[in-house]
Formats: structure tokens, C-alpha cells, sequence
């Protein structure tokens, strides 16, 4: 466990997390990073690519399964359903995670299933839980959240156009999404999708509304897949989606009308903070492989070992430096959401989102700067980690969003600064009276 995890008070660590954090280093680091190469291998090729889940994904499904390491993200008030960690607690796990592009699908703790398992747990009915929180729970169906659309500027999620009409016991869903994740995953089997069911309400925040459309629903047409910065992330994937006049009984409404705002709010913030865990655990993989490549022997410059250069040993203190700053940003929101709900912890779950993709952007343009050529070719896993950063940096709200929301709340203090200022202005003048200077 990392330097950090020791300054936390051992009360805050149950001893079930002690036992499945130990499960998950040795899982992650003797079974899952090694079968990488094997993952890749099993690849469908061409449009297959779409098609193939890698066998050795399910093998190592079934494993973590038998050991425990399973459903980890949802906390005590879900014990029922997954590892019944806190948000401190899994905020660690999910660092480990962080090291191993499948080890978290192989956990059935990957996005965009576990803000979904989140919504039908705490939102849906007993009919929706025992249709699709089950076989999700259980890994053996995949969803998709399909929200962004390309017409409109997303990050106001007010923005959204996607008409959802009602026509007697049916929706009628049409509109454009795109960068729906996992929309073409061939275990995908549900989509929860974002429209307007009251486009004309005065409240901007009560005109949408949250249904779920299974897969196979007619209508729904896959336009294209989308890379993010060359990458594909087949065969999960992000794709541009029409709905055709997707038709939907009625009862597929999550919570009501109007409640779809109220619905992403509570998924997004532990999924903001989940993102911001397994960054963590990448930085630290980006600083891992830098620091071998430099204390090579055989890599030399100008007469030196890479690591015998000032700007080297620099950059990696500067690396070590922002790790641990941006690991005990994520702790603390972990640890607020935990005592006051994700509602009440935006102001640190913002200041991790933003700060931290920021933090493996830069630690993992160090890296590959340190690796040369190699360090942008397919040889290490660096340039797959950069882009991560560079995507979260405008995933699940961007970085300017959380700016300004945290801005706002800053300039709110004004009045409560001035007032004290003034306090202490007239207990100066006081104290400077009786001196009789």
C-alpha cells in the first residue's frame, strides 16, 4: 500500500478492506497485467473487432468473482448488492485498477456499467432492479448511458435536444447521440438514455427525463464509431447513435417525468470520483515505467545513464510530488462523500476532477518524453494512458465547468472575507490605541 494510505486513520480501514485490498494487488499484478498481451491477442480483427469479447476476459471475471473482488464500487448503503466498501475504502482499490486497462471490467467495476448499476439501485423500481440491475450485477449483460449529443454544446446538460414523447402507453424517443460508451459492446443489452419529455417547462431542470430502451429495441441505429485521439477502445467503444422513432412502454421511465437532471446528478459524482481513483493508479504506473527505462544501463546519453541527467531526476521528483498531492485530493472527496453524501461534496469532487486528469496528463507526457520514440509508439502503454487524461480532462463534465462552478462558490465567501477583514481592521485600531503608538 502506498505512503499515503499510512497517514489515514486505521479506523477509516475495516478489516474486509484490508483482506480484499491485498486479494486485489496480487489479482491485478499476477493474473490481470500479465494477460494484457493475451487480451489483445484475442481481438476480433477488422470488423470483427466489434464483435469479439476475449476469452480471457470471462476467465478472469470467474476468478475475481471467487475471490470477492466483485461489485467493489457500491458502498454500504448497497451491501446487498456489491463489496459494502466506503468511497475511501474503494477510492484505494480502484487506484489499483488504475495500473491494468481490463482489470476493472474483469471486477464488473467498469464505466459506464457502475454509474448505471448506481441509477437502477437507487432510482429504479423492483421490476427495473430484478430486469437489469440483476444480470448487470451479476456481469452478464453490459450497458450504455447515452446522453451527449453532437448538436448541442453537452456540457450544459439543459442543452439536450432528444425529444421523448408520450403517445398513450409508449414513448417516442428521437434525436442524435454520440459518444455513447459501450452502445455497440456485443454484451450491451441496455441503454439508459437522456431526452426531453417537457421541452416548454419554465423549470430548465424539470424538462428531462431518464428511460431505459433495451438494445434491440427498432429504431436505434449505430451511425459510426468515434476514436478518442486514434484509439477505438474496441471492443467496448464510444458510437454516434440515431433513435428513430424508438418506441418504449411507458412503465421504461426511471423515477418520473421531469427527474432526469435530479437522476444524473446523483450518477455522475461517484462516477467523476471513480475516474479520478483509477488516475491515480495510472500516474503511478506512468512514474513506475519512466524510472525503469532511466535507470537502464544500456540507455545512455552524452556519457550518462538517463537517470544521471538533472532535468530526469527533476521530472520524476515533480512527478512523485503531483501524485501524492492529487492522491490526497481524491481521499479527501472520497472521505466527504462518505460523511455527506456526493451531493454535498461537489466542491471537492470538482476540485479532484479537474486537478487530477491534469496531474496524469503531465506525469505521462514526462514519461513518454523519457522513452524517446518508444515513448509514442505501441511499445508501452503510455500513449493509451495520456489520452485517458486528455478524455477526462472533458468526460463527465469539462474542465472549465468545474471552474466556474468552483469559482462561483468562492466569490459567495465575499461577504463572510470583508466582514472579517473589517473585525480585524477595528481590533487592530483598538490594539494599536492602547499601545498609544
Amino acid at each position: 500500500m502506498s505512503a499515503s494510505c499510512n497517514l489515514l486513520d486505521p479506523k477509516l480501514l475495516s478489516p474486509k478492506f484490508h483482506e480484499l485490498y491485498a486479494k486485489a494487488k496480487d489479482f491485478i499484478e499476477n493474473d490481470c497485467i500479465p494477460a494484457e498481451a493475451l487480451y489483445e491477442a484475442q481481438m476480433g480483427k477488422g470488423e470483427d473487432r466489434w464483435k469479439v469479447i476475449p476469452p480471457i476476459l470471462e476467465e478472469l471475471k470467474t476468478k475475481a468473482r471467487s475471490l470477492g473482488l466483485w461489485n467493489l464500487f457500491l458502498g454500504h448503503e448497497y451491501s446487498s448488492y456489491g463489496g459494502g466498501l466506503s468511497n475511501l475504502e474503494y477510492s484505494l482499490i480502484a487506484e489499483l485498477t488504475g495500473t491494468c486497462a481490463i482489470s476493472s471490467e474483469a471486477m464488473n467495476c467498469s464505466a459506464p456499467d457502475t454509474g448505471n448499476m448506481e441509477v437502477f439501485a437507487k432510482y429504479g423500481n423492483e421490476e427495473q432492479k430484478e430486469q437489469w440491475l440483476k444480470p448487470l450485477l451479476d456481469g452478464k449483460i453490459r450497458s450504455a448511458f447515452v446522453m451527449t449529443e453532437p448538436a448541442v454544446a453537452s456540457s450544459d446538460a439543459t442543452n439536450i435536444e432528444t425529444s421523448i414523447r408520450r403517445e398513450g402507453n409508449e414513448y417516442v424517443i428521437n434525436g442524435r447521440k454520440w459518444f455513447a460508451s459501450s452502445t455497440n459492446n456485443p454484451n450491451c443489452k441496455v441503454l439508459l438514455v437522456m431526452g426531453k419529455t417537457d421541452k416548454d417547462n419554465a423549470n430548465i431542470h424539470r424538462q428531462q427525463s431518464l428511460v431505459i430502451v433495451p438494445r434491440d429495441t427498432p429504431g436505434i441505429e449505430m451511425i459510426r464509431p468515434l476514436s478518442v485521439v486514434g484509439y477505438d477502445h474496441a471492443p467496448h467503444g464510444h458510437w454516434e447513435v440515431v433513435f428513430n422513432n424508438v418506441r418504449i412502454p411507458v412503465k421504461n421511465i426511471v423515477l418520473g417525468e421531469g427527474r432526469g437532471f435530479e437522476i444524473i446528478q446523483g450518477r455522475l459524482g461517484p462516477g467523476r470520483i471513480h475516474h479520478c481513483m483509477r488516475c491515480i493508479g495510472m500516474a503511478t504506473y506512468a512514474l513506475d515505467t519512466m524510472i525503469a527505462r532511466v535507470t537502464d544501463p544500456s540507455r545512455r546519453t552524452f556519457g550518462k545513464v538517463l537517470a544521471e541527467h538533472g532535468s530526469i531526476v527533476e521530472n520524476i521528483a515533480k512527478s512523485r510530488i503531483e501524485i501524492e498531492q492529487a492522491r490526497f485530493l481524491v481521499l479527501s472527496a472520497a472521505k466527504k462523500i462518505d460523511e455527506v453524501t456526493a451531493k454535498n461534496a461537489k466542491r471537492e469532487i470538482a476540485i479532484a476532477k479537474v486537478a487530477v486528469p491534469n496531474m496524469l496528463q503531465t506525469v505521462a507526457d514526462r514519461a513518454i518524453q523519457a522513452h524517446g520514440a518508444a515513448g509514442v509508439s505501441q511499445v508501452t502503454k503510455l500513449p493509451h494512458i495520456f489520452v485517458n487524461a486528455r478524455y477526462l480532462r472533458i468526460a463527465d463534465g469539462p474542465d472549465e465547468v468545474h471552474l466556474q462552478q468552483l469559482g462561483k462558490a468562492e466569490l459567495k465567501r465575499s461577504s463572510e472575507i470583508v466582514e472579517l477583514q473589517k473585525r480585524q481592521q477595528a481590533r487592530r485600531e483598538e490594539i494599536l490605541s492602547k499601545a498609544k503608538l
